[in-house]
């Protein structure tokens, strides 16, 4: 797994690496170096790992925040020696907020989730059927599926919105559960392109559309949301 680790403190950014034999880590001691190696230098990384208080430079929370502008998939962890950035974590849609000092058995815990996330979003797909068309699309580029008269819309993470015959109904009898929720009476989203919740509306990573939430899933989502980015981590 290629890593970035950014953190002002070099001995902490060592001692992260130290802890992941066998994965590719890069350290940053700024923002600004991280932030220019992926706009200007056009690098990717599977898992950000940001420090949230760094001198001399932007914070973690405005890092990644312009990382998520920039990639609306990126992976984002925070590391920190405050609690007092939950919130913000949550609104970043961050994998998972660390408390220093991060111990062997919480990054493992950490890589495990990363990865059942890139395998959840590359093994499935939903097949579809419209007039004498059909094929499938992987559950990672299906943002929301919405229904009108029996119709159902595939919308598409590429802005293609592919329709298909059937009903929601049976639909969420099929696919809902880990990676897709119910959150309307005529919507089905996918929970891991949810940025954020806003009253009652789902906003969605990919450009910050919104899905609603009626009253009778609201509860539910919530908390499915809630689990997505926490579980593990002990935030209860």
């Amino acid at each position: 797994m290629n890593i970035a680790v950014c953190d002002d403190c070099r001995q902490d950014a060592c001692a992260v690496r130290e802890l992941l034999p066998g994965q590719e880590v890069t350290l940053y001691g700024s923002a600004e170096s991280l932030l220019s190696d992926v706009e200007q230098g056009g690098k990717h990384f599977d898992l950000y790992l940001l420090d949230i208080f760094m001198e001399n430079s932007m914070s973690g929370i405005e890092l990644a925040g312009k990382l998520r502008a920039w990639d609306e998939a990126a992976v984002i962890c925070f590391v920190s020696a405050s609690n007092d950035f939950y919130r913000e974590a949550y609104d970043l849609y961050a994998v998972q907020y660390l408390i220093k000092p991060i111990g062997r058995e919480e990054l493992e815990k950490l890589l495990d989730k990363v990865e059942k996330i890139f395998i959840k979003k590359k093994e499935k797909t939903l097949g579809y059927s419209w007039r004498r068309a059909s094929g499938v699309i992987p559950y990672g580029k299906i943002l929301y599926i919405s229904s009108r008269e029996h119709v159902l819309s595939i919308h598409c993470t590429d802005g293609r919105v592919q329709e298909s015959t059937g009903k929601l109904s049976d639909l969420e009898q099929q696919i809902c559960g880990d990676t897709f929720l119910r959150c309307h009476q005529s919507f089905i989203v996918n929970v891991y392109h949810i940025r954020k919740i806003a009253g009652m509306d789902l906003v969605l990573a990919e450009k910050g559309e919104k899905v609603p939430v009626s009253r009778r899933y609201y509860a539910a989502v919530q908390e499915r949301y809630r689990k997505l980015l926490f579980e593990e981590v002990g935030w209860e």
